[in-house]
Protein backbone atom coordinates (compact mmCIF):
# COMPACT_ATOMS: atom_id res chain seq x y z
CA UNK A 1 0.00 0.00 0.00
CA UNK A 2 1.32 3.45 -0.87
CA UNK A 3 1.42 6.39 1.51
CA UNK A 4 1.38 10.12 0.89
CA UNK A 5 1.77 13.37 2.84
CA UNK A 6 3.50 11.74 5.80
CA UNK A 7 5.77 14.04 7.81
CA UNK A 8 7.07 13.50 11.35
CA UNK A 9 10.21 13.51 13.45
CA UNK A 10 11.29 10.99 16.07
CA UNK A 11 13.56 12.08 18.91
CA UNK A 12 16.64 10.04 19.89
CA UNK A 13 15.79 7.49 22.57
CA UNK A 14 12.04 7.83 21.97
CA UNK A 15 9.56 4.96 21.65
CA UNK A 16 7.41 6.11 18.73
CA UNK A 17 4.19 4.25 17.96
CA UNK A 18 3.03 3.97 14.36
CA UNK A 19 -0.65 3.03 14.29
CA UNK A 20 -3.23 2.47 11.59
CA UNK A 21 -5.59 -0.06 10.02
CA UNK A 22 -4.44 -2.82 7.69
CA UNK A 23 -3.52 -1.36 4.32
CA UNK A 24 -2.83 2.10 5.76
CA UNK A 25 0.80 2.10 4.59
CA UNK A 26 2.58 1.35 7.88
CA UNK A 27 4.75 -1.49 6.61
CA UNK A 28 5.51 0.39 3.39
CA UNK A 29 6.66 3.37 5.44
CA UNK A 30 8.91 1.17 7.58
CA UNK A 31 10.33 -0.62 4.54
CA UNK A 32 11.04 2.75 2.93
CA UNK A 33 12.78 4.16 6.01
CA UNK A 34 14.66 0.89 6.33
CA UNK A 35 16.03 1.31 2.75
CA UNK A 36 14.19 -1.78 1.49
CA UNK A 37 11.99 0.30 -0.84
CA UNK A 38 13.13 3.39 -2.74
CA UNK A 39 10.87 6.42 -2.19
CA UNK A 40 9.28 7.92 -5.30
CA UNK A 41 9.16 11.45 -3.86
CA UNK A 42 9.88 13.43 -0.72
CA UNK A 43 12.87 13.27 1.59
CA UNK A 44 13.80 11.69 4.92
CA UNK A 45 16.72 11.22 7.29
CA UNK A 46 17.24 8.01 9.26
CA UNK A 47 19.62 8.00 12.22
CA UNK A 48 20.72 11.44 11.07
CA UNK A 49 21.64 10.21 7.57
CA UNK A 50 19.77 11.46 4.47
CA UNK A 51 17.73 8.67 2.91
CA UNK A 52 19.29 8.25 -0.54
CA UNK A 53 20.28 5.20 -2.56
CA UNK A 54 23.96 6.00 -2.04
CA UNK A 55 23.52 6.20 1.73
CA UNK A 56 21.66 2.89 2.00
CA UNK A 57 24.63 0.83 3.28
CA UNK A 58 25.53 3.46 5.88
CA UNK A 59 21.92 3.66 7.14
CA UNK A 60 21.66 -0.13 7.40
CA UNK A 61 24.72 -0.13 9.67
CA UNK A 62 22.86 2.19 12.06
CA UNK A 63 19.43 0.54 12.16
CA UNK A 64 17.79 -2.83 12.80
CA UNK A 65 14.44 -4.13 11.57
CA UNK A 66 12.56 -6.89 13.36
CA UNK A 67 9.54 -8.08 11.36
CA UNK A 68 6.52 -9.79 12.92
CA UNK A 69 8.07 -13.14 11.97
CA UNK A 70 11.78 -13.01 12.86
CA UNK A 71 12.65 -15.55 10.14
CA UNK A 72 15.05 -17.63 12.21
CA UNK A 73 16.62 -20.88 10.99
CA UNK A 74 14.82 -23.44 13.12
CA UNK A 75 17.39 -26.21 12.64
CA UNK A 76 20.12 -23.99 14.04
CA UNK A 77 20.62 -23.17 17.70
CA UNK A 78 20.06 -19.70 19.08
CA UNK A 79 23.77 -18.90 19.10
CA UNK A 80 24.28 -20.38 15.62
CA UNK A 81 21.54 -18.10 14.28
CA UNK A 82 23.20 -15.10 15.86
CA UNK A 83 26.62 -16.11 14.53
CA UNK A 84 25.17 -16.35 11.04
CA UNK A 85 23.61 -12.90 11.18
CA UNK A 86 26.69 -11.38 12.82
CA UNK A 87 28.61 -12.63 9.79
CA UNK A 88 26.16 -10.88 7.50
CA UNK A 89 26.84 -7.67 9.42
CA UNK A 90 30.55 -8.25 8.74
CA UNK A 91 31.39 -8.56 12.42
CA UNK A 92 34.67 -10.22 13.32
CA UNK A 93 34.93 -12.11 16.59
CA UNK A 94 31.20 -11.64 17.33
CA UNK A 95 31.25 -13.86 20.46
CA UNK A 96 31.27 -11.04 23.04
CA UNK A 97 28.59 -9.07 21.19
CA UNK A 98 26.40 -12.19 20.91
CA UNK A 99 26.83 -12.80 24.63
CA UNK A 100 25.75 -9.23 25.41
CA UNK A 101 22.72 -9.49 23.12
CA UNK A 102 21.62 -12.79 24.71
CA UNK A 103 22.02 -11.33 28.18
CA UNK A 104 19.95 -8.29 27.17
CA UNK A 105 17.00 -10.51 26.27
CA UNK A 106 17.51 -13.00 29.13
CA UNK A 107 18.36 -15.90 26.82
CA UNK A 108 21.88 -16.83 27.90
CA UNK A 109 20.67 -20.13 29.33
CA UNK A 110 18.94 -21.05 26.03
CA UNK A 111 21.89 -20.21 23.76
CA UNK A 112 22.36 -23.80 22.58
CA UNK A 113 18.68 -24.70 22.16
CA UNK A 114 17.38 -25.27 18.65
CA UNK A 115 15.23 -22.36 17.54
CA UNK A 116 12.64 -24.82 16.27
CA UNK A 117 12.10 -26.02 19.85
CA UNK A 118 11.42 -22.54 21.25
CA UNK A 119 8.02 -20.99 21.90
CA UNK A 120 6.97 -18.02 19.79
CA UNK A 121 7.70 -15.68 22.69
CA UNK A 122 11.26 -17.00 22.99
CA UNK A 123 11.75 -16.75 19.22
CA UNK A 124 10.66 -13.10 19.41
CA UNK A 125 13.36 -12.57 22.02
CA UNK A 126 15.92 -14.22 19.75
CA UNK A 127 14.77 -11.83 17.01
CA UNK A 128 15.39 -8.91 19.35
CA UNK A 129 18.84 -10.27 20.20
CA UNK A 130 19.62 -10.49 16.49
CA UNK A 131 18.45 -6.90 16.03
CA UNK A 132 20.82 -5.78 18.79
CA UNK A 133 23.93 -7.31 17.22
CA UNK A 134 24.97 -4.16 15.36
CA UNK A 135 24.12 -1.88 18.32
CA UNK A 136 21.54 0.07 16.29
CA UNK A 137 20.68 3.69 16.93
CA UNK A 138 17.18 3.08 15.54
CA UNK A 139 15.21 -0.15 15.81
CA UNK A 140 12.06 -0.81 13.76
CA UNK A 141 9.74 -3.33 15.46
CA UNK A 142 6.75 -4.62 13.50
CA UNK A 143 4.03 -6.14 15.73
CA UNK A 144 6.57 -7.57 18.22
CA UNK A 145 3.89 -9.05 20.53
CA UNK A 146 1.57 -10.43 17.84
CA UNK A 147 0.33 -13.90 18.77
CA UNK A 148 2.06 -13.94 22.15
CA UNK A 149 0.40 -14.93 25.40
CA UNK A 150 0.14 -12.18 28.07
CA UNK A 151 3.27 -13.31 29.93
CA UNK A 152 5.44 -13.44 26.80
CA UNK A 153 4.02 -10.12 25.57
CA UNK A 154 4.84 -8.51 28.92
CA UNK A 155 8.44 -9.77 28.67
CA UNK A 156 8.83 -8.26 25.19
CA UNK A 157 7.43 -4.94 26.42
CA UNK A 158 9.94 -4.96 29.27
CA UNK A 159 12.70 -5.50 26.71
CA UNK A 160 11.47 -2.52 24.67
CA UNK A 161 11.54 -0.40 27.82
CA UNK A 162 15.11 -1.60 28.31
CA UNK A 163 15.98 -0.39 24.79
CA UNK A 164 14.58 3.04 25.66
CA UNK A 165 16.77 3.18 28.78
CA UNK A 166 19.81 2.36 26.67
CA UNK A 167 19.05 5.31 24.38
CA UNK A 168 17.88 3.25 21.39
CA UNK A 169 15.18 4.93 19.30
CA UNK A 170 12.31 2.45 18.84
CA UNK A 171 9.89 2.78 15.92
CA UNK A 172 6.98 0.49 16.85
CA UNK A 173 4.08 -0.62 14.68
CA UNK A 174 1.32 -2.40 16.58
CA UNK A 175 -2.41 -3.08 16.61
CA UNK A 176 -2.43 -3.36 20.41
CA UNK A 177 -3.46 0.13 21.35
CA UNK A 178 -3.32 -0.53 25.10
CA UNK A 179 0.34 -1.49 24.70
CA UNK A 180 1.06 1.60 22.63
CA UNK A 181 -0.54 3.80 25.27
CA UNK A 182 1.58 2.29 28.06
CA UNK A 183 4.81 2.16 26.08
CA UNK A 184 5.02 5.00 23.56
CA UNK A 185 6.22 8.53 24.22
CA UNK A 186 4.34 9.68 21.11
CA UNK A 187 2.19 8.02 18.48
CA UNK A 188 1.34 8.71 14.85
CA UNK A 189 -1.95 7.52 13.38
CA UNK A 190 -1.72 6.76 9.67
CA UNK A 191 -4.40 5.98 7.12
CA UNK A 192 -2.51 6.41 3.84
CA UNK A 193 -1.99 10.02 4.97
CA UNK A 194 -0.94 11.05 8.45
CA UNK A 195 -4.04 11.71 10.53
CA UNK A 196 -2.39 12.95 13.72
CA UNK A 197 0.80 12.75 15.77
CA UNK A 198 1.53 13.58 19.39
CA UNK A 199 1.57 12.26 22.95
CA UNK A 200 -1.51 10.16 23.79
CA UNK A 201 -2.67 12.75 26.35
CA UNK A 202 -2.24 15.55 23.78
CA UNK A 203 -4.36 13.68 21.24
CA UNK A 204 -7.08 13.07 23.83
CA UNK A 205 -7.25 16.76 24.73
CA UNK A 206 -7.23 17.72 21.06
CA UNK A 207 -10.15 15.46 20.14
CA UNK A 208 -12.34 15.26 23.21
CA UNK A 209 -13.87 17.80 25.58
CA UNK A 210 -12.82 17.35 29.18
CA UNK A 211 -15.66 16.20 31.38
CA UNK A 212 -16.74 15.03 34.80
CA UNK A 213 -19.04 12.06 35.38
CA UNK A 214 -21.35 12.59 38.36
CA UNK A 215 -23.41 9.80 39.90
CA UNK A 216 -26.00 10.45 42.60
CA UNK A 217 -28.02 8.05 44.69
CA UNK A 218 -31.30 9.33 43.23
CA UNK A 219 -32.14 11.45 40.17
CA UNK A 220 -31.78 15.21 40.64
CA UNK A 221 -35.16 16.97 40.51
CA UNK A 222 -33.65 20.10 38.90
CA UNK A 223 -30.22 19.38 37.33
CA UNK A 224 -30.13 22.77 35.57
CA UNK A 225 -30.26 24.54 38.92
CA UNK A 226 -27.34 22.46 40.22
CA UNK A 227 -25.10 22.48 37.15
CA UNK A 228 -25.35 26.21 36.54
CA UNK A 229 -22.65 28.65 35.39
CA UNK A 230 -21.60 29.35 38.98
CA UNK A 231 -20.18 25.83 39.26
CA UNK A 232 -18.01 26.23 36.14
CA UNK A 233 -19.99 23.68 34.11
CA UNK A 234 -20.15 24.57 30.42
CA UNK A 235 -22.86 22.04 29.56
CA UNK A 236 -24.30 18.78 30.86
CA UNK A 237 -26.22 15.75 29.66
CA UNK A 238 -27.82 12.78 31.42
CA UNK A 239 -25.95 9.50 31.17
CA UNK A 240 -28.56 7.42 33.01
CA UNK A 241 -31.34 7.82 35.56
CA UNK A 242 -28.98 9.34 38.17
CA UNK A 243 -25.74 9.87 36.25
CA UNK A 244 -24.62 13.04 34.47
CA UNK A 245 -21.74 14.01 32.16
CA UNK A 246 -20.55 17.59 32.68
CA UNK A 247 -18.38 19.39 30.12
CA UNK A 248 -15.83 21.48 32.00
CA UNK A 249 -12.61 23.34 31.28
CA UNK A 250 -10.59 22.07 34.25
CA UNK A 251 -12.01 18.92 35.89
CA UNK A 252 -9.70 19.02 38.90
CA UNK A 253 -10.63 22.57 39.89
CA UNK A 254 -14.31 22.38 38.96
CA UNK A 255 -15.04 19.13 40.84
CA UNK A 256 -15.09 20.78 44.32
CA UNK A 257 -17.57 23.46 43.10
CA UNK A 258 -19.84 20.77 41.66
CA UNK A 259 -19.62 18.75 44.88
CA UNK A 260 -20.66 21.74 47.01
CA UNK A 261 -23.56 22.52 44.66
CA UNK A 262 -24.79 18.93 44.87
CA UNK A 263 -24.58 18.87 48.67
CA UNK A 264 -26.40 22.24 48.87
CA UNK A 265 -29.17 20.77 46.73
CA UNK A 266 -29.52 17.87 49.16
CA UNK A 267 -28.18 15.25 46.73
CA UNK A 268 -26.47 12.09 47.94
CA UNK A 269 -23.25 11.96 45.89
CA UNK A 270 -22.05 8.48 44.94
CA UNK A 271 -19.05 9.53 42.83
CA UNK A 272 -17.49 12.34 40.83
CA UNK A 273 -14.77 11.27 38.40
CA UNK A 274 -13.03 12.70 35.38
CA UNK A 275 -14.06 11.00 32.16
CA UNK A 276 -11.10 9.15 30.67
CA UNK A 277 -10.63 8.54 26.95
CA UNK A 278 -8.22 5.81 25.90
CA UNK A 279 -5.84 5.79 22.96
CA UNK A 280 -8.32 3.39 21.35
CA UNK A 281 -11.00 6.12 21.58
CA UNK A 282 -8.59 8.55 19.88
CA UNK A 283 -7.72 6.01 17.18
CA UNK A 284 -11.35 5.15 16.39
CA UNK A 285 -12.36 8.81 16.32
CA UNK A 286 -9.63 9.67 13.82
CA UNK A 287 -10.15 6.63 11.62
CA UNK A 288 -13.96 6.89 11.65
CA UNK A 289 -13.71 10.58 10.71
CA UNK A 290 -11.44 9.71 7.79
CA UNK A 291 -13.43 9.76 4.50
CA UNK A 292 -10.88 7.40 2.92
CA UNK A 293 -11.47 4.84 5.67
CA UNK A 294 -15.22 5.17 5.31
CA UNK A 295 -14.95 4.53 1.55
CA UNK A 296 -13.18 1.22 2.06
Amino acid sequence: MAFDDVSFTVAPGEVFGFLGPNGAGKTTTVRTLGTLIAPTSGSASVAGIPLTSNNGPEIRQRIAIMPENPGLYKRLTVVENLQLFAGLYGQRNPGPRIGEALESVNLTARAHDLCGNLSKGLRQRVGLARALLNEPAVMFLDEPTSGLDPVAAHEVLDLINGLRQRGVTVFLTTHRLDEAERLCDRVAILNTTLRSVGRPDELRERLFSRSLVVETLAPLPAPDAVFGPTTGVESWRPEGPSSYVLTVDDPRNIAPHVTRALVSAGADVVSITESQHSLEDVYLQLINDDPEAAAR
